[in-house]
């Protein structure tokens, strides 16, 4: 028992591992006994041939799995199975050291019916738990994805007009508050359109609230398909529309709003037993990047949109 005396000798704990009533083996990283206490003697005189912490126990993989795991595990078993039918009932723990040494420890249960009946009634509990635990992480991991889901349609459906499902009023101005910034900071272009559907509420007050909602449709997706990759068309309000054009002049914007114009001009929007054309007026404003910020560039784009209305409508007008 020299190895096992070695060590524990520094700390004066031989004397008492050698008069305790459980087992106390030191073995090899593989599970090769190398010494024990003296309460493992009496086994190991049955057992002679049994060189491996494995030979000891009924499933002998259990044994090599745990020691493969290399960290501190405290479980329930049987061992020494030919001492009884069954083996002996032992609280068994397995700790590893330094040097690829482990230290296993076995206390013998008390085999009354009752107490085993216990000890086995706990160990299902524990299994239990166990389980639910893991289900419960499940549960918590399936929910908080879930719950991301859920927060980014929340957040899709507030920055989104639910008529024409272009981006809201509030998500434009958030974005032309960035791009103004942007512009600014990197001295290049930004320019935009403030869209008005002409005669608006005549559509109204001649063929109701519901054709109306129908051109705003209509007029929502032809923008969509009309302006290019990176602008950004949304509803400002009513039946406003506002295009942010990054990176782009005033001459790109008059361009698109030319395009826009025609393509709207020469489309028919169907309504319940009628046909209807329409056509917008445009403003147009570049940013100032000296004296603009958000709020002057869109009254200025607001303030031409009224002069192309006050022109005859059907036409886009630039801000000076």
């Amino acid at each position: 028992m020299k190895n096992f005396e070695s060590l524990v000798t520094n700390h004066g704990l031989s004397a008492i591992l050698d008069h305790i009533h459980a087992i106390v083996i030191l073995a090899q990283k593989d599970g090769t006994l190398l010494s024990w206490n003296r309460a493992f003697d009496r086994y190991k005189a049955v057992f002679p041939s049994d060189g491996k912490l494995e030979d000891l126990f009924m499933d002998k993989g259990e044994m090599q799995s745990r020691i493969l795991l290399k960290k501190m595990e405290r479980w329930v078993t049987h061992i020494f199975p030919s001492q009884a039918q069954d083996g002996l009932l032992c609280d068994c723990m397995i700790l590893p050291l330094e040097n690829d040494q482990i230290l296993f420890v076995a206390e013998i249960i008390n085999s009354a019916p009752k107490l085993l009946d216990k000890v086995d009634s706990l160990s299902r509990q524990v299994e239990v738990f166990k389980n639910e635990s893991e289900t419960a992480k499940k549960l918590a991991k399936r929910k908080e994805v879930e719950v991301t889901g859920v927060m980014a349609q929340a957040t899709e459906i507030s920055q989104v007009d639910q008529l024409t499902l272009l981006p809201n009023r509030r998500k434009v101005l958030h974005d032309l508050q960035s791009e103004v910034l942007r512009a600014q900071r990197y001295k290049t272009p930004f320019t935009i359109s403030i869209v008005d559907v002409d005669h608006f509420k005549k559509v109204n007050d001649t063929y109701g609230h519901l054709a109306g909602d129908e051109v705003l449709k209509n007029v929502g997706e032809m923008l969509s398909e009309q302006i290019r990759h990176p602008d950004l068309a949304g509803r400002y309000g009513g039946e406003e529309f506002v295009i942010l054009l990054p990176n782009s002049n005033a001459q790109a914007a008059v361009e698109q709003a030319s395009r826009l114009c025609k393509f709207i001009r020469e489309s028919v929007i169907q309504i319940p037993k009628q046909v209807l054309q329409i056509t917008v007026s445009i403003g147009i404003a570049e940013l100032k990047p000296e004296t603009d910020t958000w709020e002057t560039l869109i009254s200025r784009a607001d303030a031409a949109m009224y002069e192309a209305k006050a022109a005859g409508r059907d036409r886009w007008i630039v801000a000076q």
